[in-house]
């Protein structure tokens, strides 16, 4: 039996929150080469699907995130504080909810006293320094705008109760991060997750309607 392949992937600080919360468990990313029809997609089999390349010489185009069973590590914003040299300690801090870690690094980094250095961007976290690791349960393609109040929840979105002044009625917002009382809170899910969608992709990425690779995820613990 062949072992699953391993990836990389990168994630915001609120949505690595909500991962730790268990309250991410897809993921949605646009497929690069986007289909001109429905008919574009195929597939190899549950949870492998590709896309027809419209030049034929081109190979078709499979998630890159991978396939079910497959693994996906976090990249995630964080710090790293190591010791003398030949010292294969270190301790990573990470930035989304403040938690360290010891780890073992596979070739000792030197950087004087231990203390932490610069804040490093998610992109250079190396494999070594990460704390999540996904596996891969579905993969499939959809329009982004196909996406529905259960599939939002799922995307990270948090339900928040809200209660006027007068203190009556009681209605249910939704928004993306924690209830700080400074989030903008939308009156549904999908509403909220389009908010998301936007600040990551840009402001016009949502009316465009792009195919994406929607990935089904769950946690591996330690």
């Amino acid at each position: 039996m062949s072992q699953p392949k391993e990836r990389p992937i990168l994630f915001s600080a609120p949505m690595v929150r909500a991962i730790l919360d268990g309250r991410k468990t897809v993921t949605r990313r646009a497929v690069k080469v986007q289909p001109r029809t429905k008919g574009d997609i195929g597939s190899y089999g549950l949870g492998q699907p590709f896309i027809r390349h419209p030049n034929p010489t081109k190979r078709n185009p499979e998630c890159p995130y991978g396939r079910p069973g497959d693994r996906l590590w976090v990249r995630e914003t964080h710090k790293i504080s190591t010791g003398k040299v030949g010292d294969s300690q270190a301790c990573v801090r990470y930035q989304a909810d403040g938690d360290y870690q010891a780890k073992v690094m596979p070739q000792p980094e030197t950087a004087g006293p231990r203390t932490f250095d610069r804040t490093r961007p998610s992109i250079h976290m190396p494999r070594w320094a990460s704390r999540i690791l996904l596996e891969i349960t579905d993969v499939r393609v959809e329009r982004l705008q196909d996406i529905n109040e259960q599939q939002a929840l799922a995307e990270g979105v948090v339900g928040v109760d809200f209660r006027p002044d007068d203190g009556f009625p009681v209605c249910r917002g939704y928004m993306v991060g924690p209830d700080d009382g400074k989030s903008p809170l939308e009156t549904h899910a999908a509403k909220a997750f389009a908010g998301l969608w936007r600040s990551i992709n840009g402001a016009d990425s949502w009316g465009t309607n792009p195919w994406v690779w929607v990935v089904e995820l769950k946690r591996i613990e330690p």
